[in-house]
């Protein structure tokens, strides 16, 4: 089958491969020529999977069957998406067989290389499998982050009481656009020995991915720890000098303190992922606690999303989804709904949005989450569609989410399956998106924008860039958070604050929501002013899609 590619197209497939293997550091390397579907793999790989050669015809099938039956829809799902140019790479882990039987835990990320037209020419990337991973980084020399894991599960497993703080550099692709990335690469080298050297033998510490390292402290105090941390943030403010050149270095940090044995290492890492964001994203580098240790409620905190967490594996059990009206502002007819997320068990009840969905919006695991929110939403809204032709769900996004490389195939994935038209969806951006690259979150409204769906920006006005993504994104609606108008019968200056933000929204084209709506004044002085919708405990509290349609039916609104 071999002479189906020609030889010079394959002459080229090896040129790059040997470009991607140069780079690939002990990762497995594989490249495909996307025209004849003819792929090189890894000598490497192919031995330790027995694989057919190193050229195959139709490579991503016969690596399917080495997938884990659990993770081939997912994995396939990926490799489906690249070659119907839908998607032009993918960031994902599964578990690959060997011929003993036993499989390995394998991540793998893969790019489309375009031709000079545009069209998708080459998929190549790597695979790297944590069954062969070494216990230490090789940039810092420090023990790595599969050694971390196993630290955390060692201490759960032997109730040892630790505390593990995250420390990671802000910033850092700043560094590395001024001085180039072989200077990063220095620093996080020069970073990590000063931190081993400074934390010395009151801490094990670990370089986490990217810029991010950790330590775990056995015996030392909260206020220690933030002693310790507040000198190395000065350090790292004077510079770190690398041939006569400096760079000066601001942190953040997260902290948790592990005394409950009854959940596992990813839950533990989860929560100290939210408190190093907080610090990142709310306190200008200031160590943050995860606080699950002062009260009883903060104690169940971490058992609840470890539950939670778990949930998302077994066919997200106990998540459901509620349904706020949205109406017209004239007419007040039903004209969309808010899909909102819920959790209870038996143990705990139902439990608070805002107890779980902060801290699950930076987990790995929120992307399969994601899909389902958007799955169940339009799978209800279909049934108020028959009943209301001009109604909008509208469904929230984490940031998280759009980060992934696959979101845009997903969502249209997600309404092909469910047979959803486009146009009655509206996917919700916060102001926490500021975080992303504004150029990605540009292109992804576009493209999906293309196919009918709309967007919009939620609690306008809450975040201090909600102006900078009005500005710059062409956004359809833009919902004014319920603290605008909390005051607005009797404080003249909320009133202009109104007239101010649906001024900012007609000049960017863009309708008007308001939320919070709880009272008949209200509505009334806001019916004053170009507001297209609105959203409150006045009109209904969320509701269940049965409760939804019987809403709706008792209003007689057709």
């Amino acid at each position: 089958m071999e002479n189906k590619i020609p030889k010079e197209r394959k002459k080229v497939l090896d040129s790059l491969f040997e470009a991607f293997a140069i780079v690939a550091e002990g990762a497995f390397v594989y490249l495909c020529d996307m025209k004849y579907d003819y792929s090189r793999w890894s000598k490497t790989a192919v031995e330790l999977f027995d694989l057919p050669a190193e050229y195959m015809y139709e490579a991503g099938k016969i690596w399917e069957e080495h997938i884990h039956p659990e993770d081939r829809e997912n994995y396939r799902r990926e490799i489906e998406a690249i070659f119907s140019g839908l998607s032009f790479g993918h960031d994902l882990q599964y578990r690959a067989k060997k011929p003993d039987g036993n499989y390995d835990v394998c991540t793998c990320r893969g790019v489309v290389i375009l031709d000079q037209d545009g069209v998708p020419e080459y998929f190549g990337g790597v695979i790297r499998n944590h069954g062969l991973q070494s216990q230490l980084d090789e940039l810092t020399g420090l023990r790595n982050q599969y050694s971390f894991f196993e630290a955390l599960q060692t201490n759960i497993r032997l109730q040892n009481r630790i505390r593990i703080c995250m420390i990671g550099i802000r910033k850092f692709t700043e560094i590395n656009e001024v001085y180039g990335y072989h200077f990063g690469n220095m620093i996080l080298q020069k970073f990590g020995r000063y931190l081993m050297d400074h934390i010395g033998s009151r801490g094990s510490v670990y370089r986490l991915d990217g810029t991010k390292f950790a330590v775990v402290f056995k015996d030392n105090s909260i206020e220690e720890i933030q002693k310790i941390y507040k000198n190395l943030r000065e350090h790292s403010r004077e510079g770190l000098c690398i041939d006569n050149q400096c760079a000066i270095l601001d942190l953040n940090a997260g902290l948790i303190t592990l005394d409950n044995f009854s959940i596992n290492d990813q839950t533990v890492y989860a929560c100290l992922n939210f408190a190093y964001g907080e610090s990142k994203d709310r306190k200008q580098g200031e160590m943050v606690e995860f606080y699950n240790n002062l009260t009883e409620e903060n104690r169940q905190r971490i058992e609840k999303l470890h539950v939670i967490r778990a949930s998302i594996t077994q066919e997200y059990r106990g998540f459901y989804l509620l349904y706020q009206p949205v109406v017209d502002a004239r007419s007040e007819k039903l004209i969309g709904a808010e899909a909102l997320l819920r959790w209870r068990s038996e143990e705990y009840g139902m439990v608070p949005p805002d107890h779980f969905i902060p801290l699950l919006e930076r987990d790995p695991l929120f992307p399969d989450l994601g899909r389902w929110i958007l799955k169940r939403a339009l799978t209800d809204a279909k049934e108020i569609l028959m009943y209301c032709p001009e109604f909008m769900i509208n469904v929230n996004l984490s940031y998280t989410q759009l980060e992934k490389p696959d979101f845009i195939p997903m969502v249209l994935e997600t309404l092909k399956e469910t047979e959803y038209p486009p146009e009655h969806l509206c996917l919700e951006i916060t102001e926490r998106c500021r975080l992303l690259d504004m150029d990605l979150l540009r292109n992804i409204i576009v493209q999906l924008k293309t196919k009918g769906i709309r967007f919009a920006l939620d609690d306008f006005g809450t975040g201090f860039s909600s102006m900078g993504l009005v500005k710059n994104l062409p956004l359809d609606t833009i919902k004014i958070d319920r603290s605008f108008v909390l005051k607005i019968e009797e404080d003249d200056k909320e009133r202009e604050m109104i007239g101010h933000c649906t001024g900012i929204a007609s000049t960017f084209g863009a309708k008007v929501c308001v939320e919070g709506i709880e009272t008949s004044g209200v509505r009334d002085i806001l019916q004053e002013y170009q507001v297209q919708s609105f959203q409150g405990y006045y009109y209904s509290k969320p509701l269940e899609i049965e409760d939804l349609i019987s809403w709706m039916k008792e209003r007689k609104i057709k």
